[in-house]
């Protein structure tokens, strides 16, 4: 089996060769079912080769095996971790095309294929990403994945916000790519390896026992950097909800579905794998880097995303603190908080992304994702109504949702105040999304009077070209199914036991392979839950706590816009990162 583990990566990437050769030969039909089914096809590889990914596989591409213990091929790794993500990337970028089935007005003669092509390009550099068992290809990756995002932020091209939203996600992304090429070069030079596991051990080799020293430390930094961009670290995080405010729907479902939480795993691989021996990071270090960026994280989110009336940028910030939440639960550092965050992750991917699927709808059928302006406009949408409030309550982490299972789990890893970090968090940003459901598909709450709703609406075009009188049921059929696979992934029998022992046997050699619902963590979830509901009363009934944007001024002004102030931001969250972990290089 382990031999199919490239198939991963090459399906997609072939097949997005197909639309882009025929494009101007085959009908649009045609385009979007050979997406459909090499999506599908690579998903269903993916799901196989979970199956059989213990003991994990190591597959070097093309046959070029080390030899004398070098070697320069490129090596896969088909664990439970890699495949795990490369299955949820499959499976959310196969509901991206379904939701986007016949979506987009009638590209012009020549680009029918160009969205297929790039999400079939965008899936297999995730995939690739996933399985990387070496440094630079993992890069290489990371790069292809960025490019394709960027493309696909922009894909409206003759809109100048897409384009700007897009600008800054390439230029800030790149600039971490850089930072984490930088920090591969480094390594390479202190150990002469690629390959993640020869490079840890290379530390140690090289340290001795004299313990890391700045070269390791600039290279943690550097690698880091590039890894905390992806996954919206605060304050690597301001190009995420300008991109998310302009990028196509179906591109939202898998920017916060799956793309910021391969930045997570990436945390967790690379410095498992890389840094966690005794030439490394000290455990301790490490732990303090994360869990104060983590914390950071979560609070700017959660507040940022309260303070939103745009609603793609309030789930973007949503998505901030979530990531927040991730990184707080993987910087504890023991087997139980890994568990909770595969957990969260899975659950978090598909309740987003429904959310997403949900406010594309709005869009589409309003011209706006504006909360005041579309204030009780939406009541005939009941159904996109009933699973927009379903996506709350799963943010805030209701049993029996997975986001749930996987929040009380690492919520018993984290203990004590950080718990509350996680019960806040959660409740403010599903407070936020119950409050924008209860006034648009309800129209709870005094009406808006400001000059936005006056003149009906924003200024957003509806990304299928014309508003829509009815609604497509693909459009509707994939949140739905979203928020069952959350569900399932809190309920499936032995769901949490099976994903918690292929993390453990990747990361933590079996220290622990157990991920259940417990009374305390589901009691929380119902606290979050109160909360979250409490909340969005009180901002429907008291619109002045949200509507005063002075409260939040200090850091809306942070989200300048300008690329400029966030290469800025990037420059001082690296320079933060370094002395989280210095004193560990000191103490060496």
């Amino acid at each position: 089996m382990h031999h199919l583990l490239p198939l991963l990566v090459a399906i997609p990437l072939l097949g997005a060769a197909l639309p882009v050769a025929l494009g101007r030969r085959l009908p649009r039909i045609a385009t979007e079912i050979t997406g459909f089914v090499v999506s599908g096809g690579t998903a269903a590889l993916a799901v196989v080769l979970l199956l059989d990914s213990s003991p994990p596989m190591v597959e070097w591409v093309g046959g070029r095996l080390p030899v004398d213990g070098e070697s320069v091929g490129i090596v896969v790794v088909g664990d439970g971790p890699a495949l795990g993500m490369a299955t949820a990337v499959s499976l959310l970028t196969l509901a991206a095309l379904a939701y986007s089935w016949r979506y987009f007005a009638e590209p012009p003669p020549g680009r029918s294929g160009a969205f297929t092509a790039l999400m079939l390009v965008f899936q297999g550099a995730m995939c690739g990403f996933a399985i990387a068992g070496d440094l630079f290809n993992a890069f290489v990756f990371f790069e292809l994945m960025s490019v394709t995002a960027y493309a696909l932020t922009g894909y409206r091209i003759d809109e100048a916000k897409a384009v700007q939203g897009a600008l800054t996600f390439g230029v800030v992304n790149s600039l971490g790519a850089y930072a984490m090429l930088m920090g591969i070069g480094l390594l390479y030079a202190r150990t002469g390896e690629l390959a993640m596991s020869k490079i840890g051990r290379g530390l140690e080799t090289a340290a001795g026992s004299g313990g890391p020293d700045a070269l390791v430390l600039a290279s943690f930094v550097l690698v880091m950097t590039g890894l905390l961009v992806k996954a919206a670290a605060v304050p690597f995080h301001f190009w995420l909800p300008d991109a998310h405010a302009v990028a196509p729907t179906p591109v939202c479902m898998l920017l916060s579905g799956v793309m910021v939480e391969l930045g997570a795993y990436g945390v967790w691989r690379v410095y498992g794998t890389v840094f966690a021996g005794p030439g490394g990071i000290p455990a301790a270090d490490l732990t303090r880097a994360l869990v104060t960026l983590g914390t950071l994280t979560a609070a700017i989110g959660a507040v940022m995303c309260w303070y939103q009336r745009h609603i793609k940028r309030l789930l973007a910030y949503s998505t901030v603190a979530h990531a927040g939440l991730f990184l707080v639960g993987l910087g504890v550092l023991t087997p139980e908080g890994d568990d909770g965050v595969a957990l969260y992750l899975l659950g978090h991917a598909a309740v987003k992304a429904a959310l997403f699927a949900c406010t594309g709808v709005l869009l589409d059928r309003f011209g706006s994702v504006d909360e005041h302006a579309l204030h009780g406009r939406a009541r005939q949408l009941r159904a996109t109504g009933v699973m927009f409030a379903l996506g709350g309550l799963g943010l805030a982490g209701l049993p029996p949702f997975g986001t749930a299972l996987g929040k009380a789990v690492t919520e018993e890893a984290v203990g004590g105040p950080l718990t509350v970090v996680y019960v806040a968090a959660s409740a403010i940003t599903a407070g936020a999304v119950l409050r924008v459901a209860a006034r648009v598909f309800l129209g709870l709450g005094p009406r808006p009077r400001d000059a936005e709703y006056e003149t009906g609406g924003s200024d957003e075009e509806p990304e299928t070209g014309t508003l829509l009188s009815r609604i497509p049921d693909t459009m509707t059929t994939v949140p739905a199914l979203l928020l069952a696979a959350a569900v399932a992934v809190g309920v499936a029998p032995g769901f949490g036991d099976v994903v918690a022992r292929s993390v453990n046997e990747a990361g933590s050699g079996g220290a622990h392979a157990s991920a259940h619902w417990t009374p305390h963590g589901a009691l929380l979830g119902v606290v979050s839950t109160v909360l979250a509901a409490a909340l969005a009363g009180l901002a429907v009934t008291r619109p002045r706590w949200v509507a005063a944007p002075g409260r939040a001024a200090p850091l809306r002004r942070l989200q300048s816009g300008h690329v400029g102030d966030y290469v800025a931001w990037l420059l001082v969250g690296a320079t933060v990162l370094g002395a989280l972990a210095l004193p560990g290089v000191l103490g060496g």
